[in-house]
C-alpha cells in the first residue's frame, strides 16, 4: 500500500464548485431545489479517483464530463478523506481456499 496526495481541484470541476462553498461536507438533495439543479447542470469535470491514481495523467484518467443531477439524486461531499485501512490479507485458518465464497 501506498499514500499519495491527491492534486488540487481542476477549476472547471464540481469537486471545485463544492470546495468554493466553504461546507467542509453535506448531502445535497439534488431532486429538491430547481435553482440548485440548474446551477449544477452545467457539464462540469467529475474525478474519479480509485485503487490507481496517476497524479501525471489526472486530466485524461481521473476526470471526465458529467452533469451532476443527471447522475445522481443526492450528492455527499466530503471536503477531505483519508486513507482506508487494508483488510488482512491471510486466510482465516481451518476454511476452504475460496472462503468468503465457497466456489
Amino acid at each position: 500500500m501506498r499514500l499519495k496526495t491527491v492534486l488540487p481541484a481542476r477549476p472547471d470541476s464540481y469537486e471545485r464548485v463544492f470546495l468554493e462553498t466553504g461546507i467542509a461536507c453535506a448531502a445535497v438533495d439534488l431532486r429538491a431545489d430547481e435553482t440548485l439543479r440548474a446551477v449544477l447542470s452545467e457539464p462540469r469535470l467529475e474525478r474519479a479517483v480509485g485503487v490507481i491514481y496517476r497524479p501525471e495523467t489526472e486530466r485524461q484518467s481521473h476526470y471526465f464530463e458529467a452533469v451532476l443531477p443527471e447522475q445522481f439524486d443526492v450528492y455527499v461531499w466530503f471536503e477531505e478523506t483519508g486513507p482506508v485501512t487494508p483488510l488482512p490479507t491471510e486466510a482465516p485458518r481451518g476454511v476452504p481456499e475460496t472462503y468468503p465464497f465457497g466456489l
